[in-house]
């Protein structure tokens, strides 16, 4: 098993900034996909930014909606993810979630952290 736990939301203006921590433990070794997914009101959860590691290197994919604003970065000794996120629209208002895929195409999700980008 896999725990995911996240930290960072919150409420901010528009043009503002946040940063979203993911903190993995457990079955660490099994993993070959970590990221952030979101889901505003009435919506289907969508793909924010992944990160995948192989035996050829990693690969980082973000959501056309948040290239140039968002950055997804990873620090391997505390397990963590990072998403740090600029300029932030009211759009981008959702509970942001993060995920863990594992080598055997198991997912894995944290509770969730709400993200509002209000004036």
């Amino acid at each position: 098993q896999v725990q995911l736990v996240e930290s960072g939301g919150g409420l901010v203006q528009p043009g503002g900034s946040l940063r979203l921590s993911c903190a993995a433990s457990g079955m660490i070794f099994s993993i070959k996909t970590m990221g952030w997914y979101r889901q505003a009101p009435g919506k289907q959860r969508e793909l924010v930014a992944t990160i995948t590691v192989g035996a050829r290197g990693s690969s980082i994919n973000y959501a056309d909606s948040v290239k140039g604003r968002f950055t997804l970065s990873g620090d391997a000794a505390k397990n963590t993810v990072y998403l740090e996120m600029n300029n932030l629209k009211p759009e981008d208002t959702a509970v942001y979630y993060c995920s863990a895929l594992s080598i055997i195409e198991k997912d894995y999700w944290g509770q969730g952290t709400q993200v509002t980008v209000s004036s």
